[in-house]
């Protein structure tokens, strides 16, 4: 048999998020930035436990664990001060360190009560946080500064039932883009013009999607948590954002951004942008919902999902929070 031709043997076990109590180091959307105002902290969801994102009066967010040292308190349920957040069964004040800086009653913090911070950021009207104490790599840097943009941030409805780097390898796999969302490459199939690096992958889309639209975007993804794309739509520059949320093991929620350089039609081209990207979630939803990745063959048409899947398989795991968000 010709080489080429010969079948691709997938990665034999991908480990689910939460198996052996680890899950990857990737940076993950955890709410939108509309959903926590100035002063104010909510919670959310993260990995296996909980999480708060409080932004300061200064309107800096932070993500931290939930729970409260002294006797376990929700801390979402607290409210904040100053630059502090603090905790409503005993007035506990933590800073942005997440130490404690103050008791209710004035006895002095003790030296242990800390709250797990994690490395967040936010960008495109999301917040984005690391799962680990030091990011292994950075989000992507658009060519255009915010400032220059028309952003629109949204969350997906419902979640979906599979781990987050499952939407993930949907950018990598070439016959779902041509198949599922109907993109009518080109040029041949890029796999060779893919660029790798540790964290991930890179490389050009030309072709027709749906409704004759020309497109020519590059499209990337680190880790397992999010992809982004920016090129031209009929010759007229747009991108987008989308996060896979790690709010449970088994299941993510879908955060994302689409974005126009300022302009008089910019409103015309984001609702553009909005029903395509509606309609390519949801020609995803069902799939995303039943799939089970297991063990099995795959084609020449597969070889960068498989070489994708292998840095899934391998990708860093870890869970330094797992104390403090249980």
């Amino acid at each position: 048999m010709d080489e080429s031709q010969a079948p691709i043997t997938r990665p034999s076990h991908i480990p689910a998020e939460g198996e052996d109590g680890l899950f990857r180091q990737s940076w993950y959307p955890i709410c939108l930035s509309s959903e926590v105002g100035t002063g104010s902290v909510i919670g959310r969801g993260f990995l296996d436990g909980r999480v708060v994102i409080f932004r300061t009066e200064e309107g800096k967010s932070h993500v931290m664990s939930a729970y409260c040292p002294h006797l376990g308190a929700d801390l979402s349920i607290g409210k904040v001060v100053g630059n502090c957040v603090q905790c409503a069964f005993h007035h506990w004040q933590y800073d942005t360190s997440g130490g404690c800086v103050k008791t209710g009653i004035g006895d002095p913090p003790p030296g242990g009560a800390k709250l797990f911070k994690f490395p967040s950021v936010e960008r495109w009207g999301i917040v984005w946080v690391f799962n680990g104490e030091t990011p292994l790599f950075e989000l992507p840097q658009l060519p255009c500064s915010e400032d220059e943009l028309e952003i629109r941030a949204y969350k997906y409805p419902r979640p979906f039932a599979s781990d987050p780097w499952v939407f993930a390898a949907n950018t990598p796999d070439m016959q779902h883009i041509k198949v599922v969302h109907k993109v009518q490459f080109t040029v041949e199939d890029p796999h060779d013009l893919v660029r790798w690096d540790q964290w991930g992958l890179e490389y050009t889309i030309k072709g027709i999607h749906q409704g004759g639209l020309e497109i020519e975007w590059h499209a990337g993804l680190r880790g397992t948590g999010f992809f982004w794309r920016i090129g031209t739509t009929n010759g007229r520059w747009n991108g987008a954002v989308t996060g896979f949320g790690l709010h449970e093991p088994g299941s993510h929620q879908v955060y994302g951004a689409y974005m126009v350089k300022k302009g008089p039609d910019a409103e015309a081209q984001l609702e553009n942008m909005r029903v395509i990207t509606e309609r390519t979630i949801d020609e995803d939803s069902e799939l995303l919902n039943t799939i089970h990745y297991r063990k099995g063959m795959l084609t020449k048409a597969d070889r960068t999902l498989a070489k994708y899947l292998l840095m899934v398989r391998d990708f860093p795991r870890a869970h330094p929070s797992a104390q403090f968000i249980r």
